[in-house]
């Protein structure tokens, strides 16, 4: 067995909910989560076999999207996992309705930072063991940062 760190690739300003899944309708299931859940967000979805023809299924509203997270699901090589890159929205706007696909397994990660996925492989494949998202702390915030913070949620309407 060896453990690689595997870069997932989107365009800046994206963010994407990674996980694992467990059957082929999930890429459609996603399709549909993601479609009714932010008017106007522009997305695409790609979910890897693990049986059958092993093959990398994807769908979307947005053609180089999709083509984007089906590239990266196929460099991961793990099956039953899947990708959703989006814009024009954030993972708060969807996944939700993401988590309540029955198929739905495991959310490794919903964020806009650069992601590394850590892939342990043998020789039946390879499985995602965890993710790298974002950076180390720098710190801990201080009573200036909190309020902050609280005034950038309420900028953006998340809070009251």
């Amino acid at each position: 067995m060896n453990i690689e760190s595997v870069p997932i690739n989107f365009p800046e300003g994206a963010n994407i909910i990674f996980g694992q899944t467990h059957f082929i309708k999930s890429v459609e299931d996603l399709h549909e989560a993601m479609a009714t859940s932010a008017p106007g967000i522009k997305f695409g979805v790609a979910f890897s076999e693990a049986s059958g023809p092993c093959i990398v299924r994807h769908s979307g509203n947005d053609p180089a999207l999709a083509q984007q997270a089906a590239e990266n699901i196929a460099r991961l090589g793990c099956g039953h996992t899947f990708l959703i890159i989006m814009v024009d929205a954030f993972p708060i706007h969807a996944l939700n309705a993401v988590k309540a696909c029955p198929e739905v397994c495991h959310v490794f990660c919903a964020t806009g930072n650069p992601v590394n996925a850590l892939v342990v492989r043998d020789d039946q494949g390879g499985g995602v063991i965890g993710v790298i998202d974002g950076a180390k702390p720098t710190g801990i915030e201080t009573p200036a940062d909190q309020d902050k913070r609280r005034a950038f949620l309420r900028m953006i309407g998340h809070k009251l």
